[in-house]
């Protein structure tokens, strides 16, 4: 049995979108009926033969890892936080997730992933993010309190 139009456009779309609520929308289904239709295509013999299809006839001259890794340097150096995020995302399923055995829960490990989100995320971001924090004002006041900190502050008004 042949496809019809919006299963065809629904396979399609599917290899972009790899979401299958994403390329019902974008097969014409509409938004409220989405995410059954996509489900429903998915179950098909029919669709799931047409989507290996697409996909063995697919051919590209870009290096994926590469031009991710572009991405969310340039992203990291930009201050888009957002985006680069989302190039880490995209590398890590192109490259195969870490399981959770292989991620480094020590103290070390956890602080080494805070420091690289912080990176990332750009000095801006995360004082905004800090202000924000109930622990903050703790801080501050501990940083006040500190001697070196009020000897620092008296010499910038000095200057």
């Amino acid at each position: 049995m042949a496809l019809n139009e919006k299963q065809e456009k629904f396979a399609q779309n599917y290899i972009l979108h790899r979401n299958a609520t994403e390329a019902a929308k974008s097969a014409g289904y509409s938004a409220e009926s989405a995410y059954n239709q996509g489900y429903r295509l998915l179950q098909s013999d029919e669709v799931k033969e047409r989507i290996y299809e697409l996909e063995q006839e697919l051919e590209t001259n870009v290096d994926v890892v590469s031009e991710l890794e572009q991405q969310y340097t340039m992203a990291k150096n930009n201050g888009h936080g957002n985006v680069a995020i989302k190039a880490l995302e995209l590398l890590s399923r192109v490259r195969g997730a870490k399981s959770d055995n292989d991620i480094d829960i020590s103290e070390e490990g956890i602080e080494a992933n805070i420091i690289e989100c912080l990176n990332i995320l750009g000095k801006k971001k995360v004082e905004n993010i800090i202000s924000r924090c109930n622990f903050n004002q703790q801080i501050e006041s501990n940083i006040e309190q500190h001697p070196q900190h009020q000897e620092k502050i008296s010499q910038e008004h000095q200057e």
